[in-house]
Order: structure tokens, then sequence, then C-alpha cells
């Protein structure tokens, strides 16, 4: 009887012991952070402010953040994407200055394959996009406000390999548009009349991939400096057109990027 005692109270050890390691294990969050700056081309059109196309650089931030918890499928993934762009008409005789503030947030599910080497992600983001657009030749409605919030479908494809003996990652993600809505003024509609004399014409307008058609990539390269340190260098392209009330209206923005990963760890027993 004593044998069966110590043997059941082994088990019921083991099992507490394997419940609580468990638990642990589930509530650990795997964290991915990188912060990016980048700097490349920009192309603007906005018919509400000028019927001429606009070209130039601009300069960009991109934080990135993905959290994952062992055994999961699911991840959760955040970026933080702010622009500013100084861009002048073809005859070099108007300017306009561009800047835009882009929040992503959505949930994506995970498949590993080939010994983990190659992730794929598939899921969706809603997108907050805040910004504004002033050219400064304009005495009449001289600034452009952009608001928009968006749901896209969203992919991300990684391989981990190793070059020079360094384990190194590529990285795809794409989002693409699917429903929202956005501000805009009317043709021919002042800020003056929206705001002040609070006339309202159309001006909050349902988007689709029809009438707003967005693309948006980053590839990018992850070489490990450390265990928990990597160099990362990418492309990133951000096309946003519009076409609703009349007016039409596209940013493209191509951005090279230069910046840090960090993946770390977080228990929250240990806070």
């Amino acid at each position: 009887m004593k044998t069966i005692s110590k043997i059941l109270a082994v088990c019921c050890w083991l099992l507490i012991v394997g419940q609580s390691a468990q638990a642990q294990n589930d509530s650990v969050k795997v964290i991915n952070s990188s912060r990016m700056i980048g700097i490349g081309g920009t192309h603007i059109l906005d018919t509400y402010l000028s019927a001429e196309h606009f070209k130039g650089f601009g300069l960009s931030f991109v934080a990135t953040i993905e959290r994952k918890r062992p055994y999961r499928h699911w991840s959760t993934l955040m970026e933080h994407e702010a622009n500013i762009s100084f861009v002048r008409d073809r005859s070099n005789s108007r300017k306009e200055l561009e800047g835009a503030y882009n929040f992503y947030w959505g949930k994506l599910y995970n498949w590993s394959l080939c010994d983990n080497r190659l992730t794929l992600q598939a899921g969706g983001v809603a997108n907050a996009s805040l910004g504004f657009i002033y050219n400064t030749s304009n005495s009449n409605n001289p600034a452009q406000a952009r608001a928009h919030l968006n749901l896209m479908p969203t992919g991300v494809v990684s391989y981990r390999f190793t070059l020079f003996n360094k384990p190194t990652m590529i990285r795809y993600e794409v989002n693409l548009p699917f429903v929202g809505v956005m501000f805009s003024p009317n043709y021919g509609q002042s800020y003056y009349e929206i705001f002040n004399r609070g006339n309202y014409d159309h001006n909050v307008v349902f988007t689709t991939f029809a009438n707003a058609p967005e693309w948006r990539q980053m590839l990018t390269l992850d070489a490990n400096l450390s265990a928990k340190w990597a160099l990362r260098i990418g492309y990133m392209g951000n096309y946003q057109q519009y076409k609703v009330n009349q007016l039409k209206q596209h940013v493209y923005t191509h951005r090279f990027l230069i910046g840090f990963t960090r993946c770390f760890s977080l228990i929250p027993h240990a806070l």
C-alpha cells in the first residue's frame, strides 16, 4: 500500500508540474520588434489641389511588432509607418509637402514547413491612415486632408537559411484593399463650407478595391548580429489610389529601408 501511495503521489506531482509548465509556455510571448528608417522616391497626384503630377523624395519611419505564443498558430501584427515627402511639378515651379501616418493591426494564422525554415502567414489587418498634402502655390484650398480606415487581407512569407555561417531570414509581406471608409471633399467644395458652414456633401465615402485600389509590399533581409539582434535591410512600396467624389488622388512611395530587429520573450511571471 505504501508503494502504491508513493507511486500515486509521484504521478500527481508530475501531472501538476506538467500542467504548470504548459501554463507557463502558454503565457510566454515571443516578440519580434524592428525599427527602420527609409528614403526614396514619391509620386503624387491630387486633382483637388492641382491637375499636375508631382515627384520628389521622402523619408519614412517603420516600426513592426509581432507577438506569438509558443505552440499557437495565431500571431498579432502591429506596424507603424510615418512618411514625409517633398515634391515638385514637372516645370519645377510649384511644390507640395505631403505627410502621413499609417497604423496597421491584425491577426495572422501561421504554418511552419520545411523543418520550420519556411513560415507562411495569412490573415487580415485594419489600417487607420491620417495625412495631408499642402500645395505652396494655392491661395484658395491650399491643403488636402487625408483620412482613411480600411480592412486589408494580408499575407507573409518568411524563409530562414544560413549565409556566411550566419542565421539569415528573408521576409515578404503584402497588404491588399478590401473595404473601408474615407474622408473626401466633393468636387468644387471648399473646406470652409465643410467645417465653418457645416455643409455636408457626401464627405464620408464607402471604399472598396474598385474605387480605392491600394497595394503595400515590404521585402526585408535579416542578418543576425547576435542571438537577439539582427540587421534588417529591405524595400517598401506603398501605392495608394482613390477616385471618389469626381476627384482623383494617388500617393506612390518607394523606400529603401535599413534598421535593426530584436527578438525576445516576455514572461508575465517575471514582471
